[in-house]
């Protein structure tokens, strides 16, 4: 109990770090960070397999990966061509980047840093201690519910910087908290899809590919949108 209970408190200062005091050192601390959570793990008793990290699952979880990672862009290729739903894609923390800030938020940032560290600490780390202890359900119940949590700090600009939230939601204080509250929500969803990913494939790799492909791809379509149809 006492190792869960240093992972939340691991995750919860890096959360203030990451978002107000040192957003600038993103990646080192979150590759830090699941080093540091892979240790914890380690000293308490869990395995490479516990984690999802097994030599045995990869090929499946690649087989897995690849599925869900072309799934992902085809859908967002289709969002993007349609008049109806492209307002998702007009987000200016995208929009306003250069080729190489692009270049380096979907290939380093997202796999190295938003990645990494949430997939090791949430469907990895965290969902194996559960596991062990209460069984898949309270894992996937808890760790989702925590993910979301996670997510309380960098929703928060989130109808000042995407035009589908910011007509949704407007920009008022009750605008901005129930925006807040909906994130939390549906990222806490999102990582109950991602368990049972972990689960059913017993990799890690599956919900990685797929965490990728959704936040990588998307700030590519986010400044392709930008560019080409202009700010919302």
């Amino acid at each position: 109990m006492r190792m869960l209970l240093s992972v939340v408190l691991v995750l919860a200062a890096v959360n203030v770090v990451n978002n107000r005091l040192a957003p600038g050192l993103y990646v080192p601390v979150c590759i830090t960070t699941a080093a540091l959570l892979l240790l914890i793990a380690r000293l308490s008793g869990l395995t490479a397999g516990d984690l999802g990290l097994g030599r045995d699952s990869v090929r499946r979880g690649l087989r897995w990966g690849l599925i869900l990672a072309g799934a992902v862009v085809t859908v967002y290729l289709a969002g993007l061509a349609v008049p109806f739903t492209r307002d998702v894609f007009q987000d200016q923390r995208a929009a306003g980047l250069t080729g190489g800030e692009l270049a380096y938020r979907a290939l380093v940032r997202v796999p190295l840093g938003t990645v990494l560290l949430e997939e090791i600490a949430f469907r990895g780390v965290l969902w194996a201690m559960l596991e062990r202890r209460w069984g898949h359900l309270w894992a996937t119940t808890v760790s989702s519910f925590l993910f979301g949590l996670w997510h309380v700090l960098p929703s928060r600009g989130l109808t000042r910087a995407n035009a589908a939230a910011e007509a949704v939601f407007g920009t008022g204080p009750a605008g901005v908290a129930l925006s807040v509250v909906t994130a939390v929500a549906g990222t806490a969803l999102a990582g109950v899809l991602l368990c049972e990913l972990r689960r059913r494939s017993g990799s890690l790799i599956p919900p990685m590919a797929l965490h990728g492909a959704l936040n990588g791809t998307g700030y590519v379509l986010a400044w392709a949108a930008g560019r080409w149809w202009g700010s919302p």
